[in-house]
């Protein structure tokens, strides 16, 4: 691909060189990585990657296009998108247009052609970092990359969450999904499962949950420091005693921290498709779609709150369910999307909480 070429430029003083694709725009955030072979374009519009700089491990990256079916929010939440080779002729009866095309036409600038494996193994051995790409490289583009807020410092929840309450109608239980950005796959997995599902702001109330009577409570993924949402913390404190919960990824951490755990930043997170999970009440090993940077520290879990699953990459907390309350949670994404469905079985397991059981294929659940 011949174009401009630009930079990515770390906090640390590493240059990345590359070539422009995308918009023609300077993007700046955290500089993360993913793994996924595929679903680039559920990355690029997952809402937990907001704020964000995304690098595609895997080396070639569009060569199946961009469609309308595989959105996992409204448009596009990443801040930057980083390849080693963006493949510009795709081959799929669905695709729309190549990841050049999508990318600016989303006002997002991507880069191509860079060194993607020296630049994954930096963030891996030094932990992630604060980026940008520019066109320019010199030290005052480093000191603005070193101005950048941190993620902590940031209110990503507040602009992925939906601003009123939208509801999908269904003929099953009522389910109250707590945005905090949610991925249209979670509300996929209960819509198929005939969920009438309330999705509401993250900012709501218990008194205003209780209001809708629903039979149970999701906690959803979303970006950023779990620990700066002490409101929504608070939420879930008041409503676990009182009603079915269970939380997802960030909602996973938003549990720990209203059962009075404490969350930590890894060095440089879980985000791809293939993370394996042990699922210590039935030894039953789980392949697992992840994306989070931060994680439950386990020496701070009251008594009343056992650990269910742990990675098997490094041993940190993949699950929590209350011993007396019908409140469970896992950090990764049973509903995958991309990757496998190992874990989708949960869902159900969240209806068997609140007195319902509804089956669903494994045709169906893709």
């Amino acid at each position: 691909m011949i174009g401009p070429r630009a930079y990515l430029i770390l906090e640390d003083g590493a240059v990345f060189e590359g070539t422009r694709i995308g918009a023609p725009v300077e993007a700046a955030g955290e500089v993360v990585f993913t793994t996924s072979m595929t679903g680039y374009q559920e990355v690029i519009s997952d809402p937990s990657y907001r704020g964000q700089i995304v690098v595609m491990a895997a080396p070639l990256i569009g060569n199946y296009g961009f469609n309308p079916q595989a959105w996992e929010a409204r448009g596009p939440h990443v801040r930057g998108f980083v390849v080693r080779e963006a493949c510009e002729v795709p081959s799929h009866y669905l695709s729309r247009e190549p990841l050049d095309e999508f990318l600016a036409g989303h006002g997002i600038a991507g880069l191509t052609e860079l060194d993607t494996r020296r630049l994954v193994r930096h963030l891996r051995i030094h932990g992630l970092k604060r980026g940008m790409i520019s066109g320019s490289a010199d030290q005052s583009t480093i000191d603005r990359v070193r101005d950048l807020p941190e993620l902590h410092e940031q209110d990503l929840v507040g602009e992925a969450s939906c601003k009123e309450p939208i509801v999908i109608p269904g003929d099953g239980p009522r389910i109250a999904l707590l945005d905090c950005g949610v991925k249209l796959g979670i509300i996929d997995a209960l819509r198929r499962r005939g969920c009438e599902v309330h999705v509401l702001p993250h900012t709501t109330g218990p008194e205003a949950i209780a209001a809708f009577e629903p039979g149970g409570v999701l906690l959803s993924n979303g970006p950023g420091d779990p620990a700066v949402l002490n409101s929504v913390v608070a939420t879930v404190r008041d409503i676990i005693d009182n009603i079915p919960v269970m939380g997802v990824c960030l909602g996973h951490q938003l549990l720990a921290l209203a059962v009075g755990g404490r969350t930590y930043k890894m060095k440089f997170g879980h985000r791809g498709s293939n993370q394996p999970v042990l699922d210590q009440l039935t030894g039953r090993v789980m392949i697992t779609t992840q994306n989070h940077g931060y994680a439950v520290d386990p020496d701070t879990l009251p008594s009343s709150v056992e650990v269910t699953h742990v990675n098997l990459n490094d041993g940190t907390i993949e699950g929590l369910r209350h011993r007396h309350l019908p409140v469970f949670s896992v950090q990764f994404h049973p509903e995958g999307r991309p990757g496998p469905h190992d874990a989708d079985h949960l869902y159900d397991e969240f209806l068997d909480a609140i007195g319902v059981r509804t089956e669903v294929t494994h045709a169906e659940a893709r």
